[in-house]
């Protein structure tokens, strides 16, 4: 290969390790996000407990936010989140409305997994939790989905991929707020269903992927300088006119 193509290359090389370049910084800004993120929410789950019966008008931003409310379960429009998985095993999520003492609005209560073989049907009616109840537990936004949640009937019972508040809001009767509750772990409650943990406050495989970016730069710099100028010694020195 004469001079000129292999300079060429050797220019590509640098292009490309500056787009690597880039994208390891995008990641760096990424982590730094995380962890601004991560901490405020760890803030939020340090704060003391906002009872909802106390303040039955608050506006303030719940997420991540540890909160009780007293109230009665509404099964009759329960929804179960299929194909999720706990310690491995396949099963389903049980998110059930709760209407709040003293008031006509309803907030949805994550109260943990059920195991199902295929991970979307399961007998749910024996995880009966009745009269007034305490719900303890950390907020979280309920999100939008542009599938509506993507709600199925298999076996004669309806089940949802994930939660989506505008198709929920249709097809319940009474308002819903919009943060459900993940439950919290608690010895006084029923063994079923299994109570959650909150997700962990991780940062997540940024790090990781911009050192990978910043290797595929080096490794496009170093690969690129050897093939350009260890094959042809002495290119350094020609006419700039020859390349």
């Amino acid at each position: 290969m004469s001079s000129r193509p292999r300079f060429l290359l050797f220019i590509i090389s640098l292009v490309m390790a500056g787009v690597f370049i880039g994208l390891g910084v995008w990641q760096l800004r990424r982590l730094s996000t995380r962890k601004a993120a991560n901490l405020l929410a760890a803030q939020s789950r340090d704060a003391d407990p906002v009872d909802l019966n106390i303040n039955p008008g608050i506006r303030s931003d719940l997420s991540n936010r540890r909160v009780q409310v007293r109230g009665v379960y509404d099964r009759s429009h329960e929804i179960i989140l299929r194909q999720h998985l706990y310690q491995e095993v396949p099963g389903l999520e049980v998110i059930t409305p709760l209407r709040i003492e003293g008031r006509d609005s309803a907030i949805l209560v994550n109260r943990g997994f059920t195991p199902s073989p295929d991970a979307v049907t399961a007998k749910v009616e024996s995880l009966e939790e009745p009269g007034t109840v305490m719900v303890r537990g950390i907020a979280f936004p309920v999100p939008t989905s542009p599938d509506s949640g993507g709600p199925i009937v298999h076996g004669g019972q309806l089940s949802w991929r994930r939660l989506d508040l505008g198709g929920l809001r249709t097809r319940i009767p009474y308002p819903l707020m919009d943060v459900y509750l993940l439950q919290l772990p608690d010895s006084t409650l029923p063994a079923r269903p299994i109570r959650l943990e909150p997700p962990a406050l991780d940062n997540g495989p940024h790090l990781s992927y911009a050192i990978q970016w910043f290797s595929f730069a080096v490794i496009a710099v170093v690969g690129g300088w050897l093939f350009t100028f260890r094959q042809a010694p002495g290119i350094m020195h020609r006419d700039p006119t020859e390349w």
